[in-house]
């Protein structure tokens, strides 16, 4: 008998939210802003199926894991953003925020304009949202940012297609702060042309940290999941990781320009990633990394452990010689070379990078160390180990 009234109490409970939680229809930036101080845990905001653009929302209310506030389009893909950013669109910096369903479509950002940024937010969500034929007017300009010291937001199920000069998604760490627990999972990169900076940077698909030199120490251990990247020829780091921590897992690559790139920071896992076809597989700068499981097919070389100015995590340099790290299990096929144990010997960055912010040599003459590659498999494979 009290197991039924405690069943009871529970379903009047759960009733009694659901009918207090309030649906708010807008079809306007002000009609937004109208309603914005009236939102509490449990409610819901949809935006009208209409064509929008020159919006800028600041949300910073806090919800909970039971009671979300969800922001979402009234029908998928009939709510378009487009036309000039200057500000971030929605600026999230609240808890237990979603984002749901939303489309930005040919929309041109100048060097502050931002599409989502989650700042200093907590259990935060970007579901479901379309990212295409967007175009960015500075370099490095991203489109949507996991910043400040917040923790466990995921960017989840949105789609990245034929972006601009852009970076699709980076998790944003300075020296002062940065997001924990980060998962970017089940979202789909796809189609991105080469940029056109004249040093070719700036169009990475995920980007976990800027400056692998001095902060590349921090962990923000962000887990990048289940993504799959197609046609993504940006520039050569179709993933740059330049922090610590991280984890990159059952990720598909297809014929793209670029590599998965350990390009600062240590200690992160890479397993059970696919790469089919394109260019390039894993490179790995850095130390204590795991590369484990993955299967990687029709690449010319799959996984390269590279030369640095310096080693270890406290010498600083340009590049840090990769040491330490597990190579194991990963199936190599029809490859020239499978795994290449020191690449960039000697490659000289003289005039090319600031020496007095970066006060590291120049020369790439430390050799990788320390690594332990065993239990690979190597099929239609012309060198499978080789070291420089």
């Amino acid at each position: 008998m009290i197991q039924k009234l405690t069943i009871c109490v529970l379903f009047f409970l759960i009733f009694i939210q659901k009918i207090t939680a309030k649906v708010y229809h807008v079809g306007s930036e002000q009609e937004f802003k109208a309603i914005q101080p009236l939102l509490l845990a449990g409610d819901e905001v949809e935006i009208k199926n209409g064509n929008y653009t020159d919006w800028a929302l600041n949300i910073n209310t806090n919800a909970t894991s039971a009671k979300p506030i969800i922001i979402r389009a009234e029908k998928p893909g009939m709510v378009i953003f487009s036309g000039n950013v200057n500000k971030p669109v929605f600026h999230i910096s609240g808890d237990y925020i979603l984002i749901k369903g939303v489309d930005f479509k040919n929309c041109i950002l100048s060097k502050t304009g931002v599409l989502i940024e989650l700042s200093t937010s907590n259990n935060c969500q970007v579901l479901n949202c379309n990212f295409s034929a967007n175009q960015v007017k500075a370099q490095f300009t991203p489109l949507v940012i996991i910043s400040g010291s917040g923790s466990n937001n995921m960017i989840e199920g949105c789609s990245f297609t034929s972006n601009i000069d852009n970076q699709d998604v980076q998790v944003r760490i300075t020296k002062d702060s940065y997001p924990k627990f980060t998962l970017i999972e089940n979202n789909i990169f796809r189609d991105k042309n080469k940029v056109s900076w004249a040093n070719g940077n700036g169009g990475e698909c995920v980007q976990i940290g800027q400056d692998p030199v001095l902060l590349g120490n921090q962990k923000p251990e962000t887990t990048v999941r289940k993504n799959k990247f197609v046609h993504c020829n940006g520039e050569n780091e179709v993933i740059s990781n330049k922090s610590s921590g991280n984890k990159y897992l059952n990720n598909y690559f297809e014929d793209n320009d670029g590599e998965l790139v350990m390009r600062g920071g240590h200690d992160c896992i890479i397993a059970d990633n696919t790469f089919k076809g394109g260019t390039g597989g894993i490179r790995i700068n850095g130390t204590g990394h795991q590369v484990i499981n993955n299967k990687i097919d029709g690449i010319q070389t799959a996984i390269r452990l590279m030369y640095g100015m310096a080693k270890g995590k406290e010498e600083i340099g340009f590049y840090i010689a990769a040491s330490d790290c597990v190579i194991k299990n990963n199936a190599i096929s029809n490859a020239a070379t499978g795994i290449l144990i020191g690449d960039s010997k000697d490659a000289d960055w003289t005039g090319k990078f600031d020496t007095k912010r970066y006060p590291s040599p120049v020369i790439q003459n430390v050799a990788p160390f320390s690594n332990t590659i065993v239990e690979n498999t190597y099929k239609s494979v012309k060198v499978e180990v080789v070291k420089r």
